[in-house]
């Protein structure tokens, strides 16, 4: 789910590091291994189809996680039994939509495909705190860079939420700097190559991307006179990032975990950050919530947590902070460049226009015309298609929830 990338940098490999001259090149490779099932599940007081996450760790040298599937999980609580089903590879959510109460206790339990039984501690649900304020700041980092800084207010008078985890979706507007209204798309792939100049099928100029966050952010309040969060930087955006380029919206969920999975991520943090796994001293396992019944020296990763959240959205256009100051780099050159449709070759073959085409690397962007007889002829001046078709960058559809 959130802190995947940090699992798998803290557990998945024992990596021995040989006292060698700096000048020495380093093959790392994995000395020792040992297949650990890895656990990423927080269900929440939000009514919804609850999520579980298994996967195994991996070797140093591999590509990635490997998803456990095939797993029965189920969730045990005070008000019964909620069963989940596979829905992608290590992806479990709940057949039916629930959320956790107040003053019930839930335990994770899970049957991996080899027959071993893994259940977590009895967890309850932490108390909800809203987020007062979350709004956008144009300012300079500590790094020198300018950008926009989005900050989050939360105050709880009763003192007990006293630690916060946080994450967000960021839904931001996509214009092709350089759409037109028509398309060329090809005819003939062999000779004579023909192609169409044709109007556009769909929406291709403006579109929406979301990302969810990836890192550990957490703050506490324990050494503060009240339990209250003041200007929390849940993001920072450089101000050369495309993404704030029209419309920027971002959607903070704040947690508010338990004592033990707030230690839990705040030790995942540490050790996740970059150099720390390749100093000599290596961290170890973990600490986890959730134990082997079949095995009790297997070593589990992750934790099950049960977590209130809360959520707001703020939105806002570039130019509200950078009224008179010219867009952020594109992420890829727009320049026009011009395309063959044939080859000088004999006989004559498809040139880059049709390959490109088939490739679905460019798009039209100018000089093609139509004969009498309804032939498009060149000159064809074509551009990447994430210029011209925003479709390569994100979805086109307007999200549900979008404000202009």
């Amino acid at each position: 789910m959130r802190y995947k990338k940090a699992y798998y940098k803290v557990f998945s490999v024992v990596i021995l590091l040989f006292f060698i001259s700096c000048t020495e090149e380093i093959d790392f490779k994995t000395e020792s291994f040992e297949s650990a099932l890895v656990i990423d599940a927080t269900i929440t007081n939000q009514l919804k189809q609850q999520e579980v996450l298994l996967s195994r760790t991996f070797r140093f040298e591999e590509d990635g996680p490997n998803p456990e599937t095939n797993a029965e999980v189920r969730i045990v609580s005070d008000n019964g039994e909620f069963n989940f089903q596979e829905i992608e590879d290590g992806k479990y959510i709940s057949n039916t939509a629930f959320k956790a109460e107040p003053n019930s206790n839930y335990t994770l339990k899970v049957i991996t495909n080899n027959g071993r039984l893994y259940t977590s501690s009895s967890m309850q649900l932490t108390q909800a705190t809203q987020i007062d304020q979350l709004y956008a700041v144009r300012e300079t980092n500590d790094l020198g860079v300018n950008g926009m800084a989005i900050y989050a207010d939360s105050y709880d008078p009763t003192g007990n939420s006293k630690y916060y985890r946080y994450e967000y979706e960021e839904t931001y507007k996509i214009i092709a700097p350089k759409w037109v209204p028509e398309d060329i798309i090809v005819i003939d792939e062999f000779y004579p190559c023909t192609v169409s100049l044709v109007p556009k099928s769909q929406e291709e100029q403006v579109c929406y991307n979301t990302v969810n966050s990836k890192s550990i952010n957490q703050t506490n309040t324990n050494a503060l006179t009240e339990d209250r969060v003041t200007r929390h930087l849940v993001r920072f955006i450089d101000e050369d990032n495309f993404i704030i380029s029209h419309r920027y919206s971002i959607l903070l969920k704040q947690f508010i975990p338990s004592q033990q999975a707030y230690t839990f991520y705040e030790t995942l943090h540490h050790f996740s950050e970059e150099g720390s796994l390749l100093s000599q001293v290596q961290p170890g396992f973990i600490n986890s919530n959730v134990f082997s019944e079949s095995n009790p020296n297997e070593k589990v990763l992750g934790f099950f947590d049960v977590s209130s959240v809360t959520f707001k959205r703020i939105y806002f256009n570039y130019r509200d902070f950078y009224p008179n100051e010219n867009l952020p780099p594109f992420p890829v050159s727009c320049i026009p460049t011009g395309h063959s449709q044939f080859t000088n070759g004999n006989p004559p073959a498809c040139g880059s226009l049709i390959t490109e085409l088939l490739r679905d690397r460019v798009v039209y962007h100018h000089g093609a015309s139509i004969t009498p007889d309804n032939t498009t002829i060149g000159p064809f001046l074509m551009v990447l298609r994430e210029c011209g078709d925003c479709t390569a960058l994100g979805n086109n559809a307007v999200p549900d929830f979008w404000e202009e």
